[in-house]
């Protein structure tokens, strides 16, 4: 049996407990978006992801540790190419759709997959956003991190803690039946408040069998809105926050890299979740 046999197999194996059925139903009659059965992981599952989360989250422990001024994006992702591979696991991104490398770095106005090069080098100042994922026996967990390299401007250092800001204030109320609505409501108010802008057109994502899965994590959104949020739902919270406009463009010569229209600065902090009977337990940062 395959590793994708064994997991799917534990959807019969392990089935939702009859009182969060219930529950789901009475939220669907109310007029509430219910998620899919398959959506809500199984314990087995939960902890296949969690053991993925613990690798994803030391590989980006191991690029903070290295990162410094005057090295090349190219080296982070041969750090967290060579230190995966020691963990016996795989990078995601490497081939998913065509994309060239094992990690994403978007620096400064780059929002999101920035492509590494040997030509990229990180200069004192920048700063930049190190997006990993990482597959351990066919489970995923997903994450990023800003780093600031050297001193930063006073305007960068406050987008990249603010931006921060904004996933804890997401996660806040990514509790068991809200909704996915109410995290890009808080999001966008926290972040609108402060004067940033919400990129729209990128945001989280289910994760966990798969790469991407539903439902989609607006993080600009009306409350009460959207998907419930179910015990046993794994997704990520990875708000790009944007020091000028909302705007956003795609190279058009990589056809990966997405930057502000502006030029203005932009960062992003992503944790992947899982939903609790209580609230939610962050299994990868």
């Amino acid at each position: 049996m395959t590793i994708q046999q064994q997991i799917e197999e534990i959807f019969l194996k392990e089935p939702i407990p009859a009182e969060t059925l219930e529950k789901m139903e009475e939220y669907r009659k109310k007029g509430y978006s219910i998620p899919d059965e398959r959506l809500i992981k199984r314990p087995s599952h939960i902890q296949g992801i969690k053991e993925a989360g613990i690798v994803n989250t030391a590989v980006l422990d191991e690029v903070c540790r290295q990162v410094h001024e005057g090295m090349s994006t190219q080296e982070i992702d041969d750090i967290v190419a060579s230190y995966t591979k020691e963990q016996g696991c795989i990078c995601a991104p490497y081939q998913f759709e065509g994309y060239p490398k094992s990690v994403c770095t978007s620096i400064n106005d780059e929002v999101c997959h920035g492509i590494p090069s040997r030509h990229r080098k990180l200069h004192k100042g920048d700063i930049v956003n190190v997006d990993c994922t990482t597959i351990k026996n066919g489970y995923f967990a997903d994450a990023s991190r800003m780093i600031c390299i050297g001193e930063v401007s006073p305007e960068r250092k406050r987008l990249v803690e603010e931006t921060k800001k904004c996933l804890e204030v997401g996660l806040a109320v990514a509790k068991p039946w809200n909704t996915v609505g109410d995290i890009g409501y808080a999001i966008a108010n926290y972040a609108h408040g402060l004067g940033y802008s919400v990129v729209r057109e990128l945001g989280g994502h289910g994760v966990g069998i798969e790469f991407h899965e539903d439902p989609f994590v607006s993080h600009i959104a009306k409350a009460h809105t959207g998907m419930l949020l179910v015990p046993g739902m794994v997704f990520t919270i990875e708000p790009m926050i944007n020091a000028g406009k909302a705007g956003v463009l795609m190279d058009p010569y990589n056809g990966w890299t997405i930057s502000t229209v502006d030029g203005k600065d932009s960062a992003q902090w992503e944790y992947t979740i899982l939903i609790t009977e209580t609230g939610n337990e962050i299994l990868t940062y």
